[in-house]
């Protein structure tokens, strides 16, 4: 167990795959996680997991959906007091979705709210209060290979994953000039359950090296945080060694 880090970290979609992952290593590191999820019984789940590596007491957690922008602009200055300030933001939730061509406008419109708007309206508000605190801090968006391979069987998810892509480059030019660190990481196919696989055919990916495990990527982000303050991972790229793209 690593001692206590004086680092508070806010984590996005921490309930499953790459953000529960993350949660676990970053709170075994010492860093103090407050996560988000929207799934009750993958919280409980998470919590109980937490609770048999021995940092529960370095986790906090919330039930809510980040498709809610009015509620995530009346939660995120309570969380701020009462459980910041926070020196990291992970975005990290999303939800995968396929082409757009006979899709229901109303399941895109939400991907969207989840993958792409909610990163824009929780980066800014995290921007400002670390300038308002002289925080220098990191914000770490989780983005997708898929931005770069742009599959048309996932068209809509592509769309979400090129615009974190963009505005990841963008809002890192907005904000260093505060000493905060934006970075992207882009993985490439992650054993998560958004993936089509059943867990057992991904194991046997996994050991092919044709499928990356989500403790990878979470190793990355505690390797992009720990780096000396004149260092910034502008982006990094994973995909596993045997998926060719």
């Amino acid at each position: 167990m690593e001692q206590q880090n004086e680092k508070k970290v806010f984590l996005t979609g921490g309930t499953a795959g790459i953000g529960r992952a993350t949660a676990l290593l970053l709170a075994e590191k010492g860093y103090q996680v407050f996560i988000i999820g929207r799934d009750a019984e993958k919280l409980k789940d998470f919590l109980d997991d937490a609770q048999r590596r021995g940092v529960k007491d370095r986790i906090a957690s919330l039930l809510q959906d980040l498709s809610d922008h009015t509620a995530l602009e009346r939660i995120l200055p309570e969380l701020w007091a009462s459980h910041g300030p926070f020196h990291i933001l992970i975005n990290n939730a999303g939800l995968a979705f396929d082409g757009v061509c006979g899709s229901d406008p109303d399941n895109l419109t939400y991907m969207l709210h989840t993958n792409l708007e909610a990163y824009l309206l929780l980066s800014g508000f995290f921007a400002d209060q670390m300038i308002k605190a002289s925080i220098e801090g990191d914000i770490i968006n989780i983005g997708s290979m898929s931005a770069e391979t742009r599959e048309g069987k996932s068209s809509g998810y592509v769309a979400s994953k090129s615009g974190i892509q963009g505005f990841t480059e963008a809002f890192r030019k907005e904000v260093n000039p505060h000493n905060i660190r934006v970075s992207l990481i882009e993985p490439g196919a992650v054993g998560t359950d958004m993936q089509d696989p059943s867990p057992e055919e991904q194991r046997e990916l996994e050991e092919k090296r044709e499928m990356l495990k989500a403790e990878d990527i979470a190793h990355a982000i505690h390797f992009t945080l720990e780096q000396d303050r004149r260092i910034a991972i502008v982006e990094m790229r994973i995909k596993p060694l045997r998926q060719f793209i």
